[in-house]
């Protein structure tokens, strides 16, 4: 017993012996763990990770088409309310033009008014000469009816259609643009500027009446002749 614990006490002083030594061989040692950590974090620097895109299951050529097939049918549907927005807004138009747009005239008539002769038509209105006498607002009557027109039927006055009258308003009475009167003399120092507007009378056709009795020209007629 004596001799084997003599051989541990031995065995330990050289362990100690040993481990001062080493450590005074190597007074710094954590430097080489510090080192090594750093080694270890500059061969991680420089080691990146590669960047793997996520792959489906599906094929690349299969994807697009899975994805498309929605949008096709939105744009299907889009373009159908499209056409048929299209429909209905020119529906719609075609409805208020029917609506807003005026008739048309479906008689017109040539009168003399003085010593000119004017197509009137039903809710038009012309400038004639001045009517001496009329006032504004006015009711007037053309008896001087020379021709009465419609879609089927002409009247040709001989010379005027009998019984025939187109009814006016009197709106305005004005005067037309001036017109220059130069006079000029050679040789005499003879020079006039004057300035003219004629006078004239605004009236709107209210209606042609008393022409259905006069025997009317029509395309049949001419044809037999």
């Amino acid at each position: 017993m004596a001799a084997s614990s003599c051989a541990t006490l031995a065995l330990c002083s050289s362990l100690t012996t040993h481990c001062k030594i080493s450590i005074n061989q190597n007074p710094n040692p954590p430097l080489l763990l510090s080192l090594s950590k750093s080694k270890l974090c500059s061969s991680s620097a420089l080691y990146t990770r590669p960047a793997f895109s996520f792959t489906p299951k599906f094929s690349q050529s299969e994807a697009p088409v899975l994805e498309s097939e929605p949008e096709a049918e939105a744009e299907a549907v889009a373009e159908a309310v499209a056409e048929a927005e299209i429909v209905e807004s020119t529906a719609e138009d075609e409805e208020s033009t029917a609506t807003e747009q005026p008739k048309r005239e479906e008689v017109f008539a040539v009168v003399m008014i003085g010593s000119r002769q004017y197509i009137v038509f039903p809710g038009r209105f012309i400038y004639t000469q001045r009517l001496k006498g009329a006032n504004v607002n006015d009711k007037v009557i053309l008896n001087k009816v020379l021709l009465v027109g419609t879609k089927t039927t002409t009247y040709i006055g001989k010379p005027v259609v009998t019984n025939a009258a187109v009814h006016a308003v009197v709106e305005e009475q004005g005067l037309n643009p001036k017109v220059i009167v130069f006079k000029y003399k050679k040789k005499k120092n003879y020079r006039r500027n004057i300035g003219h507007r004629q006078p004239n009378t605004r009236i709107r056709i209210t209606g042609i009446t008393g022409y259905q009795d006069y025997p009317a020209v029509t395309l049949d007629s001419l044809k037999s002749v």
